[in-house]
């Protein structure tokens, strides 16, 4: 196909909104809840489908969590998500976790199996008297409540997954269980994300899949944290990155360049809702979603 046939749809007045999702993480301190609530009131204009919620490996993070849910129910009109991992719990204090996220008002719930005590790569062992798995806890939402409940995606396969069949396999029990939908691990090549998406329509399965975009404020950090939950950097990303570790402005520039790039090439692929990994920071993914679109008013919104 050539230059001058090819379609943006990315270009096209008329194409469907852009819907986002963000994902914060519960503060550890009182700087950090300060920096996390400038974030949301900096993103909230931009009317996000919803706003997720992280849960610390083993479950650490519990209590931080839930006070960071309740608050935006009460201070906010954003639609929180509350995440749920199995771990470090038994069923019993699961299902009052639950239960009292129901009981406040929380419709939508992520759940995952979630990371080990000792944290992500040690040896996951299911408690016995806890939910083993996350089709487990999915089963056991479904049981207490009417919940929204969306599930975690890998696009290059969990790192604890041997292939392809046990990773789909895996998914379709989450499915079958009751989950609405798949939220994936960031990621940076496309076209890894278009071949997940044809594994999962030949598995025969329709749940929506929303793409996890992860922009880059640190890239030392993300090579860590990628070769840990088994993410792949590109050889060109990690060259226009390099050499700017003591060039902040630029390096933010070029990771808001980067992510808006991704979206824009999966917004032509038929892409328009996402989820974006916000580490807590405002600037990148406020950026990102202005040039989407997001938050303008229906009659000055012009096309990407």
């Amino acid at each position: 196909m050539t230059a001058s046939t090819f379609v943006r749809r990315s270009r096209l007045a008329e194409r469907a909104p852009i819907t986002a999702s963000f994902e914060f993480f519960p503060p550890k301190s009182d700087k950090m809840e300060a920096s996390l609530w400038s974030t949301v009131e900096r993103l909230a204009p931009l009317n996000p489908s919803f706003v997720s919620v992280t849960y610390g490996a083993g479950g650490s993070t519990r209590e931080r969590t839930h006070r960071t849910v309740e608050r935006l129910l009460k201070e906010t009109h954003l639609l929180p998500a509350a995440h749920l991992t199995c771990v470090g719990a038994s069923r019993a204090e699961v299902d009052a976790v639950i239960q009292d996220y129901w009981d406040i008002g929380v419709r939508h719930i992520v759940a995952l199996r979630g990371d080990p005590q000792e944290g992500l790569g040690a040896r996951y062992q299911p408690r016995a008297d806890g939910y083993a798995y996350a089709s487990d806890l999915v089963a056991g939402l479904r049981a207490i409540g009417d919940f929204e409940v969306s599930v975690s995606g890998y696009p290059e396969r969990h790192p604890e997954s041997a292939d392809w069949s046990v990773e789909i396999d895996n998914l379709k029990r989450k499915v079958d269980a009751g989950a609405t939908r798949v939220i994936t691990q960031y990621f940076f090549d496309n076209d890894l994300f278009e071949s997940y998406l044809e594994r999962i329509a030949k598995a025969g399965l329709s749940i929506p899949v929303v793409p996890g975009i992860l922009p880059i404020h640190n890239f030392e950090q993300t090579m860590v944290f990628s070769a840990k939950c088994g993410t792949s950097i590109p050889h060109w990303l990690a060259r226009r990155i390099s050499g700017l570790n003591e060039d902040a402005e630029t390096r933010k520039l070029v990771g808001a360049a980067v992510a808006y790039e991704q979206v824009m090439d999966l917004v032509d692929r038929g892409i328009s809702d996402f989820h974006f990994y916000t580490m807590n920071r405002a600037d990148l993914t406020y950026a990102i979603c202005h040039m989407l679109g997001m938050g303008q008013a229906e009659g000055t919104r012009q096309a990407a």
